[in-house]
């Protein structure tokens, strides 16, 4: 297995479709199940097909919704790209994964016509510390897996359990095409590690012993503006509801700021 999280095995490209076929590498397995890939990467995955599929200078990507229908399936997977709703200055692009005749996961992106806004822009939400101003953190490696694996971390120390301040980064590579590690842009490579926000705060210390399941069931991202750079900073905040139901929201952030927000809807469930 390649030094990248996925491997391009063939494309096919019509005017209306492009389904692209991938085998899987270890770094993009999953934290809850070794059979199965974990969200973040599959999420960098779509985000590629999505940024390669008919781009448009004028316009960019402002939200990606992605529901998870079961399984992420660790192994060959196909995934089909093709636009829903066409327009000038918005359209709707959807993009699935499959495998074994079985969804895994649906994502549909608003690509959004751009215009000089400046004189208006204005962030409520501040900026976190830089990433080298926190300190290394080792506190996700219990959980196992291939991605886990791949990512390293720095946090704030005065994080608590279910609120707190860390930041994300990667030196594997999205996709690899013909033997050779394609070039991850700053979109996708962040894009790849958000869903990590779920397990980076997590309300309940289970070190040793998984008691508690508390999977997401989809992942919704709005971006206000398109990130650069390597690292990603997540201020996230897990909430369980009393009923089986639970919330983890996160502010986004790169070098220069935040730049969008994500939610994860949670199945809680005993072990």
């Amino acid at each position: 297995m390649g030094n990248t999280y996925y491997t391009l095995l063939d494309r096919t490209i019509t005017d209306d479709i492009t389904t692209s076929n991938y085998r899987c590498n270890i770094h993009c397995q999953g934290a809850w199940n070794d059979n199965e890939q974990h969200m973040a990467a599959a999420t960098g995955l779509l985000a590629y097909e999505l940024e390669q599929f008919k781009p448009r200078s004028d316009m960019r990507i402002g939200r990606i919704s992605l529901d998870i229908f079961g399984l992420i399936h660790f192994g060959d997977v196909s995934v089909t790209t093709h636009i829903i709703r066409p327009g000038r200055t918005i359209e709707l692009v959807e993009t699935t994964m499959a495998a074994n005749g079985k969804t895994c996961i649906v994502a549909r992106a608003w690509r959004m016509q751009t215009s000089d806004t400046s004189e208006i822009a204005g962030l409520e939400d501040e900026r976190i510390g830089h990433p080298e101003s926190y300190p290394n953190w080792d506190g996700m490696k219990h959980w196992g897996g291939g991605y886990i694996d791949s990512i390293y971390l720095k946090a704030d120390p005065d994080n608590r359990q279910g609120d707190g301040i860390v930041w994300i980064n990667t030196d594997i590579d999205m996709v690899e095409e013909n033997g050779q590690a394609k070039p991850t842009s700053d979109f996708v490579h962040l894009m790849g590690m958000v869903d990590t926000a779920n397990g980076v705060v997590p309300r309940i210390h289970q070190p040793n012993t998984i008691e508690w399941f508390f999977p997401n069931l989809d992942l919704q991202i709005h971006l206000h503006r398109m990130p650069v750079g390597r690292w990603l900073g997540l201020e996230t905040v897990q909430q369980f509801g009393g009923d089986g139901v639970g919330l983890t929201s996160s502010v986004l952030h790169d070098a220069h700021g935040a730049f969008g927000r994500s939610e994860q809807i949670l199945t809680i469930r005993k072990a």
